[in-house]
């Protein structure tokens, strides 16, 4: 099983909690907190996983999902989109852009963990 988590998210309780949570659990977890060389940072980390916001500074969760998704070195990398916003419009345009699973704000630390095995097992 993977053990590498990238959390891409500007929000710094988010990720202190996330980060306390899978390094607990024995997940090493990288973070990086804004858009702009946010597909720079997956390149170079090489996670197992992806957990990323939509809302950064400088690019969108969306537009970076949608460049990991045409990299064919990242294609098939999980990823599990974060957003404050739960409409369905904003779920629908997570699974268009092809991201593995879909989680709003709040969420449990428990649901974040349940999230990150489920997608690399």
């Amino acid at each position: 099983m993977g053990k590498r988590v990238l959390l891409i998210e500007d929000e710094p309780n988010i990720i202190e909690a996330i980060s306390f949570i899978l390094s607990r659990d024995g997940w090493d977890v990288a973070t990086h907190s804004n858009g702009h060389d946010a597909m720079e940072a997956v390149r170079v980390r090489h996670p197992d996983v992806v957990i990323l916001d939509v809302m950064l500074p400088g690019r969108s969760g969306y537009d970076i999902l949608n460049e990991i998704r045409a990299d064919a070195e990242t294609q098939t990398l999980p990823v599990l989109m974060l957003t404050a916003r739960g409409q369905v419009k904003d779920r629908e345009m997570a699974e268009e852009a092809g991201a593995s699973m879909f989680m709003t704000k709040p969420f449990s630390n428990a649901d974040v963990l349940n999230a990150v095995k489920e997608l690399v097992a």
